[in-house]
């Protein structure tokens, strides 16, 4: 089985729908044969990677409202992330562009570690309060999550590595409709959108197992048993 997730590092609800979904993978009895392949999407391409706002200030100013109604507005998102072990630290979150630790992601995923890669800048982002689009502040994520600290600052420098692999996943976001995230796409057949609760991955997990391995491939309409099988043929006698 394999699940697609198309997701953001500055995505509140992505983090919230990636910790429920492993609390649901957890208690499933296949999850060694699941496969998570992370897609890349900017929830703001033209974000500035320093900006001098506070989160509730760049959210005031986006939605045309104050940082106190916007406080309000997210006390039940950090409600619902404390309930399953997120703490997010709203107060100190540092505005930025995410494409750098997107393309960062891509080059973990090449050697094999970009589901750490991929926890360690949602837990920087949202509960360490890190500039996770400053590239120094990138390299020492990658070094955290076991990447080389040269090879993560040349990929970083070089402005093209693994910007197409990028794109390419956001225009296919763009080819199935995908308009928010998180997006979970389950063997390219049943889509998931939105922080569904464990129990909901849960069903969808059976509901696809059960799909793929407990039914016939086949519907026999055989009406005779004239095979052969190990090397034997036996005729069945005549009634």
């Amino acid at each position: 089985m394999k699940i697609e997730i198309w997701s953001d590092f500055v995505c509140p609800f992505c983090y919230i729908g990636k910790r429920r979904l492993e609390m649901a993978l957890e208690q499933f009895p296949f999850k060694d044969q699941v496969e998570i392949e992370y897609k890349s999407f900017e929830l703001d391409p033209n974000a500035d990677a320093h900006s001098t706002q506070g989160i509730y200030e760049a959210l005031a100013q986006k939605y045309g409202t104050s940082e106190d109604q916007m406080k309000q507005m997210n006390e039940g998102l950090i409600q619902q992330a404390a309930e399953i072990g997120l703490a997010f630290d709203y107060e100190h979150i540092k505005p930025t562009n995410t494409f750098q630790a997107h393309r960062l992601a891509k080059y973990a995923k090449s050697i094999g570690i970009d589901k750490e890669l991929t926890e360690k800048l949602l837990s920087a982002y949202f509960t360490e309060s890190r500039n996770v689009g400053d590239i120094d502040t990138l390299v020492d994520i990658a070094t955290e999550s076991g990447m080389d600290r040269n090879k993560a600052l040349e990929l970083l420098e070089n402005k093209t590595a693994y910007a197409e692999e990028v794109r390419d996943d956001q225009r296919l976001a763009q080819q199935y409709g995908i308009q928010g995230v998180p997006f979970f796409l389950i063997n390219q057949k049943y889509a998931i959108s939105g922080a569904q609760s464990p129990e909901t991955f849960a069903g969808a997990l059976q509901k696809v197992w059960e799909e793929d391995n407990q039914k016939p491939k086949f519907e026999d309409l055989s009406t005779s048993n004239d095979v052969c099988k190990d090397e034997e043929c036996i005729i069945p006698p005549k009634n």
